[in-house]
């Protein structure tokens, strides 16, 4: 079984900068496709950012060039950076591992975690 704990949302001010941590409990070379959806109320999900298993990235246009996404394979770790956030980015964040990235940014199916909330303020 995998286990799939995030880190690190909280409150900012728009412009300010957040990191988010995501744990998996099975080794990431096992396989896995690691990212970030996030969900808002009242709005659809939205994949955010992914990284596969050699290292390539998929991030969403509607966080390009604020957003990035690494991860440590000796930790299990993916971090989602964020910098210049706007009140737009304002939602629930979700760690997801899956095989395919297609999967994680779908935000439907893999290994989720329990979410992490991020709240921006303008």
């Amino acid at each position: 079984q995998v286990q799939v704990v995030e880190s690190g949302g909280g409150s900012v001010q728009a412009g300010g900068s957040l990191r988010l941590s995501c744990v998996v409990s099975r080794n990431t070379h096992s396989g896995y496709c690691m990212g970030w959806f996030r969900q808002a109320p009242g709005k659809e999900r939205e994949g955010v950012a992914a990284i596969d298993i050699d290292g390539t990235t998929s991030i969403a246009d509607s966080v390009k060039g604020r957003f990035t996404i690494s991860k440590e394979n000796a930790k299990n770790t993916v971090h989602l950076q964020m910098n210049s956030l706007k009140s737009s980015d304002t939602a629930m964040y979700y760690c997801v591992a899956a095989g395919l990235c297609r999967t994680v940014l779908a935000g439907m199916g893999g290994y989720r975690g329990q979410g992490t909330q991020v709240t921006v303020s303008s």
